[in-house]
């Protein structure tokens, strides 16, 4: 079969590549000349001169690319690339593929794609072309193997993401309580739904000094595995601010101080906090950039008490102003995240704080009734629809 080489030097062809190339083609003389091209443009080459020596040959030690005639007797260029492409190793099936013919017209060229070529070069060949398509597919292989590189990083970082947040996952749940406290004359129900695994709500209760029972509820910025430590760091400083002060507000001004203290101010949470006396339905109430209190009486009326101070960790010495409230037989505060303000079923735009206060129902039997009903407004259950935000709430209703 003739040849037509370039007149290109060998430093022309050259690319420095060390790419191992297999030429398949049952004439000798034609195997011969692709040799002196490929090695003379810094290619490893080897040849054979059927296509059962080249399976042999590859299933041994996979070239980097496959120059192979169409027509050849015994196996021909496509029962090679069948079996090739079929292969289930990939190193294997996915050798590039460079088939070689003698037929210029584009039934050719569509029998030699149609096979399982990534490219075609007809006979007679010429250098520049060859070196230029060879060029071409061992890029294209390259380019493959970073993407499957990456892909398996990619791979690799998910399973370190998911097994991260599993792990935030176990420790905020052993945060967050899991049933309400048993308390004489009250009833309390609660809600936590994060958008993902883990979420940056948290909530909890604890015995003040005085015989108090402080019930508060946090939002730290962000979502995931970074928001749950700061839900964390929450939780502890609330319980051991509790330990050396007496009162809400003193009590967040501690929370508040440490928190700017760990992180100059870079990072913040709202919070809100209730100290019920339990005899007497004493309460006092703090709040620092977070939504209102909501006070739903048995008399059908609702009150809001807002936050006055900024969310904890923004400022040196926010003023935290304590607001006192009597709660009767049968009226019932709530507690929530801002998230229950954004987490409507419909597309609308973000709930209000006044339009919430109207969805309270004063008739609900119950504080877990009344919390349902809000969320059955607000917060979709349904498998597979998520929520724009982290939602935590808790409804305390006294009962005597």
């Amino acid at each position: 079969m003739p040849w037509r080489v370039s007149s290109e030097s060998k430093d022309e062809m050259s690319d420095g590549s060390h790419a191992e190339i297999l030429v398949v083609d049952d004439d000798a003389l034609s195997r011969r000349l692709l040799a002196q091209l490929l090695t003379a443009a810094g290619y490893k080459c080897h040849v054979c001169k059927d296509g059962s020596e080249a399976l042999e040959i590859i299933h041994a030690n996979p070239p980097s690319l496959l120059l192979l005639d169409f027509d050849m007797p015994g196996l021909n260029g496509a029962e090679v690339l069948t079996r090739l492409r079929s292969n289930h190793n990939l190193a294997i099936a996915q050798i590039p593929v460079i088939m070689l013919t003698a037929h210029g017209s584009e039934q050719s060229e569509v029998s030699c794609l149609r096979a399982g070529a990534d490219d075609f070069v007809t006979k007679p060949v010429h250098a520049e072309v060859l070196r230029a398509r060879i060029e071409t597919q061992l890029r294209l292989r390259s380019m493959r193997r970073q993407l499957e590189q990456q892909n398996d990083e990619l791979e690799n970082w998910r399973h370190d993401l998911e097994r991260d947040l599993a792990a935030a996952r176990l420790t905020q749940q052993s945060l967050i309580p899991q049933k309400p406290p048993a308390l004489l004359g009250w009833e309390v129900a609660t809600c936590y739904r994060p958008v993902i695994q883990v979420g940056g709500d948290i909530y909890g209760w604890l015995r003040m000094k005085d015989g108090r029972v402080l019930f508060w509820i946090a939002d730290a910025t962000g979502h995931g595995a970074a928001a749950a430590l700061l839900t964390t760091l929450a939780k502890l400083l609330f319980h051991y601010g509790s330990v050396e002060h007496d009162t809400p507000g003193r009590l967040m001004e501690a929370v508040n101080h440490d928190f700017r203290s760990i992180f100059g101010g870079r990072s913040f949470m709202t919070a809100m906090c209730v100290a019920v006396d339990p005899s007497t339905g004493c309460a006092s109430i703090v709040g620092a950039g977070h939504p209102s209190l909501l006070i739903a009486r048995r008399s059908g009326g609702t009150e809001a008490i807002a936050s006055v101070a900024p969310p904890l960790g923004l400022v040196e010495s926010p003023e935290l102003t304590e607001t006192i409230v009597n709660l009767k037989p049968g009226d019932t505060f709530l507690l929530y995240t801002d998230g229950l303000l954004g987490s409507r079923k419909s597309k609308e735009s973000r709930l209000s704080p006044q339009f919430l206060e109207k969805m309270v129902d004063h008739s609900a039997p119950s504080a877990e009734a009344l919390l349902e009903r809000i969320l059955a407004e607000t917060a979709p259950s349904k498998a597979g629809e998520a929520l724009p935000d982290d939602v935590a709430a808790l409804a305390v209703r006294r009962i005597a």
